[in-house]
């Protein structure tokens, strides 16, 4: 089977969107780098690779720690990030497969 050339959209997203390029689309809208509307279906992966380039440079300023994030940015990724976490188990994922290597 050929690898998409395409991406499928974080609402399409296996595991409830709990993925890499997942996690990349959720930063970058807490840094509002992308709208919170923007799903990034139908990009090539060229820009999501652009997209990662620019969500690590937001957070190289916080030192990668969502602790270190001003109030705002706080309060949008725990709402951005809780939101995703309940759509995610209630479509199945239970985080399991994350953790799976620690036992």
């Amino acid at each position: 089977m050929a690898r998409p050339d395409k991406y499928v959209g974080v609402q399409n997203e296996v595991n409830g969107g709990m993925t890499t390029i997942g996690k990349i689309i959720r930063d970058a809208w807490v840094f509002g780098l992308i709208e919170e509307t923007e799903t990034c279906e139908g990009w090539n992966f060229a820009g999501v690779d652009a997209l990662l380039d620019k969500v690590n440079k937001e957070w190289d300023k916080y030192g990668c720690i969502v602790s270190n994030l001003p109030p705002e940015l706080f309060e949008k990724h725990k709402r951005i990030h809780d939101k995703a976490i309940e759509d995610a188990r209630a479509a199945g994922w239970c985080g399991e497969a994350e953790t799976e290597d620690e036992k």
